[in-house]
């Protein structure tokens, strides 16, 4: 006889903002061979601005030229002093990240990011939030921060669009209303977005600004899971264990997907995985990967001291010494190498 040991999941929101939106360093740029550098660096020269702002693109990606950080920003500045809003954008990125041949001022950023705002330019909308909702260069001002997220969500940012519904979630800047949340989200997560997919099946789960719907929270785990998002494959792993409320049970695909969290090294997919190898459901018995798992989920949660942490290394432990018994000295040695020979693998490195 053994003891019965229940499966851990995850289901809490992401409720992290998001960070600087830096994908648009490049954005608005076209495509240019090298053979047109030459009538690209002219018009540039003749005050084009749009070509400016081109060949600073050129020059801060490496593309066709040496990177060189300094005539990117340079180029910028020709472009957005000419009033050229991607240019205004970049230009107010570089000095708010400070890392790209600017000191960092975010002055100096918040000045080029409102010019570009101006213009209805919602990447600099989106960091203008951020600005205020961190306090830089500005003091800290959570209702204007989310002023700012709202005028590039309705503009369909989907950044934006994630910042809002965890603002109407949390009640920052805002007061709390988890049906705004929910369609926030919403738009979010239409648009591909992971972290808003995965909140999504948070809030169907746990019932939040929508009726509980477990087959609901099923599809959009899937869907942030699919692109790699960790939090997404441990709940859509441990969902898929349970029977009923529309889910039916699939031990094998719950066991892959806890498998692709745990390789990023969530403890808490960790140990599932351990669990799932010591009863053989879903994958084959064995205590030699169930201890090797368990051991990770002990170790990588005891650098956290909250009581779910706490909870779970207790369990891990618990769970590790019952498996130990049945296993001889050889197969411990083994499971104890693979667990010192382990490294994390980042999403999307299979």
């Amino acid at each position: 006889m053994h003891a019965w040991m229940p499966l851990r999941s995850k289901v809490e929101l992401a409720i992290f903002l998001l960070t600087l939106t830096c994908l648009p360093r490049g954005y608005g740029q076209e495509t240019k061979p090298p053979s047109e550098l030459p009538s690209l660096r002219e018009r540039a020269e003749l005050g084009d601005a749009r070509a400016q702002f081109n060949l600073g693109v050129m020059y801060d990606n490496g593309s066709g030229v040496s990177q060189d950080n300094a005539e990117a920003a340079r180029w910028y500045l020709k472009a957005a002093e000419q009033g050229y809003a991607p240019a205004q954008f970049n230009l107010g990125l570089m000095y708010d990240e400070g890392q790209r041949g600017l000191a960092q001022d975010y002055l100096e950023a918040r000045r080029w990011y409102l010019k570009a705002a101006d213009q209805g330019d919602a990447f600099a909308e989106v960091n203008l939030g951020h600005m205020y909702d961190e306090g830089h260069g500005v003091a800290k001002d959570y209702a204007e921060a989310f002023r700012w997220y709202n005028t590039a969500a309705e503009q369909g940012n989907p950044d934006a669009q994630y910042n809002l519904g965890i603002g109407y979630h949390n009640g920052i800047g805002m007061a709390k209303n988890y049906a705004q949340a929910v369609g926030w989200f919403l738009k979010a997560a239409m648009q591909g977005y992971a972290r808003a997919q995965y909140n999504l099946g948070v809030m169907y789960e746990k019932g939040q600004g929508v009726a509980s719907d477990y087959p609901e929270a099923l599809r959009w785990y899937r869907q942030a899971a699919e692109q790699g998002d960790a939090d997404a494959q441990l709940n859509l792993g441990v969902l898929l264990c349970y029977q009923g409320h529309g889910v039916t049970r699939d031990y094998a695909q719950a066991a892959g997907w806890l498998l692709k969290a745990a390789e990023q090294g969530y403890p808490d997919a960790q140990y599932n995985l351990g669990l799932m190898y010591r009863e053989g459901q879903g994958v084959a018995r064995d205590y030699v990967r169930a201890h090797m798992w368990s051991s990770l989920a002990a170790l990588r949660a005891s650098s956290d001291l909250d009581e779910n942490a706490v909870s779970l290394r207790e369990n891990a432990v618990y769970l590790r010494d019952l498996v130990a018994a049945k296993m001889s000295p050889s197969e411990i040695a083994q499971a104890q190498q693979l667990a010192r020979a382990w490294k994390p693998r980042p999403s999307g490195s299979h």
